[in-house]
């Protein structure tokens, strides 16, 4: 006897087949995730990970309680671990307060040799974590790193001002690292010759710390190096000629140091450099035409080094056509402004203040596409300052021209109005011109002396209108930091006068 089935029995079926075949999958991947999270880990290496913790976080810090697996069903913030050979190593360890879990150090916080027995580390990094220099200081310590010559490829201390001492020499070793950050430390001493020997080195940054001498020159051998940031420290002494063999490097910041000497020629082979940063060093000898060979460079700061001094016009800038920012200001440079600079299409900065530079500003400074910020206050610039209002009005005090005595504005009248010249414009702390093309007399003045500018007698000139001026001392400004002289400041000016005539 045939015995049929139903459409809905036949549903259940194929939907009862189904089940058990998704069923069936799911046991087999939490099968192979059991066994891959089970994966053996050598009781050494988890002995020496608890114990380097410890030091660090404390020994009230139980880990083979609270992570007993922490390479699988329990890890540990911070950690992380990689396959060998079948087994778990530890190959990254990040201690500080990165993430809401993560481990943070204990008041009494150290190295201890544990560390050094992760055989596979090929990270360390330590942040915000020694941070008494007084209380309880921290040595780098002197253990071996060569132990971890083979494996290491990434250090990192940064923001730890109680981590002091010099560089140990032992990290010379460390043949594979390819990047060093001692960032922001109360690290203090010479650098290490030993730094030449990190052949694989990429990035090597020992900003803000308290490191002494001179840049060893051994560090002009690296040539993996991509940054090298030894900024804010007290280095001293010339830069090395062998920084002519970092034809790699992106990035070199040694700013806000002690270093002297001229430019060495070699700097032109860094044909990749996109940042050079000398700023506030003790540098001589003027700009070289070296630095032309630089094509790449898009940020070029050399300010506050005020005995650079040397001219603009030994460089031919237009080489430089990505140049982004340029800052030159307080370093002693004399004679004009070169034409070429208005070539340089892609600059949004340039700072040239407080420096002797002479001459007229070249008119075409207004017309670089890029510009958002322009300083040549401070100098010994003459003449007329040829800029459109415009100009002005776009970059506010985002443009400095003061404490230029010989130079004047002369600002055409404002399209709107016919009678009333463009004040709200005017470059704060430049004088307008007279009518010989010179900064006013008045701004000569010393003391309380009131002045009044001439009134143009019929003329029709569009540079030229009504203008009072008061000085008492210091140039007089309205509360929106607008130079007096529109033509209704005049008028009421000589409304004043006329009531006083009147009642005299």
């Amino acid at each position: 006897m045939k015995m049929s089935f139903g459409p809905p029995l036949c549903f259940l079926i194929v939907l009862l087949l189904l089940s058990l075949s998704l069923l069936s999958v799911s046991c087999r991947g939490q099968e192979q995730e059991n066994g891959s999270s089970g994966a053996p880990m050598e009781r050494r290496e988890q002995e020496a990970l608890y114990s380097a913790i410890q030091g660090f976080v404390g020994r009230w810090w139980n880990g083979s309680d609270l992570y007993p697996d922490p390479c699988g069903w329990t890890p540990i913030q911070g950690v992380s671990c990689d396959l060998y050979n079948g087994s778990w190593y530890v190959s990254a360890l990040n201690i500080g307060p990165v993430y809401e879990n993560s481990l943070n150090c204990a008041q009494d916080a150290g190295f201890t040799h544990h560390l050094f027995e992760l055989k596979h580390l090929t990270t360390l990094s330590i942040y915000s974590c020694f941070l008494s220099p007084h209380q309880s200081p921290v040595r780098i310590s002197s253990f071996s790193w060569g132990a971890l010559s083979n494996t290491l490829e990434s250090v990192e201390f940064r923001s730890n001002p109680g981590l002091v001492g010099m560089i140990p020499t032992s990290i010379g070793s460390l043949k594979h690292l390819q990047s060093l950050i001692l960032l922001e430390n109360g690290l203090t001493g010479p650098l290490p010759l030993e730094l030449g020997n990190l052949i694989s080195l990429k990035r090597l940054v020992l900003s803000s710390n308290g490191f002494v001498g001179q840049i060893p020159p051994a560090l002009g051998g690296l040539s993996n190096l991509l940054i090298l940031d030894c900024s804010r420290n007290n280095l001293s002494g010339p830069l090395p000629l062998t920084f002519g063999g970092l034809t790699t490097l992106l990035k070199l910041d040694l700013s806000n140091n002690n270093l002297d000497g001229s430019l060495p020629r070699e700097l032109g082979n860094m044909r990749n450099l996109t940042l050079l940063d000398l700023g506030g060093n003790k540098i001589s000898g003027g700009l070289i035409e070296d630095i032309q060979g630089m094509v790449s460079l898009k940020e070029m700061v050399m300010s506050n080094n005020p005995t650079l001094r040397g001219e603009l016009a030994g460089i031919e800038w237009t080489n430089l056509e990505d140049l982004e920012v340029l800052d030159l200001s307080n370093t002693g440079l004399r004679g004009h402004i070169p034409e070429s600079m208005t070539q340089l299409k892609r600059l949004r900065f340039l700072g040239l203040s407080d420096n002797s530079l002479s001459g007229t500003p070249p008119p075409k400074l207004a017309s670089l596409p890029c510009i958002s910020a322009l300083y040549l206050n401070g100098n010994n610039l003459t003449g007329q300052l040829d800029f459109p209002g415009t100009f002005f009005s776009k970059m506010g005090r985002r443009f400095g021209a003061w404490n230029n005595p010989s130079l004047c504005h002369r600002l055409p009248l404002t399209p709107s109005s016919s009678s009333s010249s463009s004040g709200a414009d005017a470059p704060f702390g430049v004088r307008p011109c007279s009518r010989e093309g010179n900064a006013s007399s008045s701004s000569n003045h010393v003391g309380s002396s009131l002045s009044i500018a001439k009134i143009s007698e019929g003329r029709d000139d569009l540079h030229w209108d009504l203008q009072v001026e008061v000085s008492v001392g210091c140039p007089s400004r309205g509360g929106d930091g607008s130079w007096w002289g529109s033509r209704g400041k005049v008028t009421m000016a000589l409304v004043g006068v006329a009531l006083i005539v009147v009642f005299v």
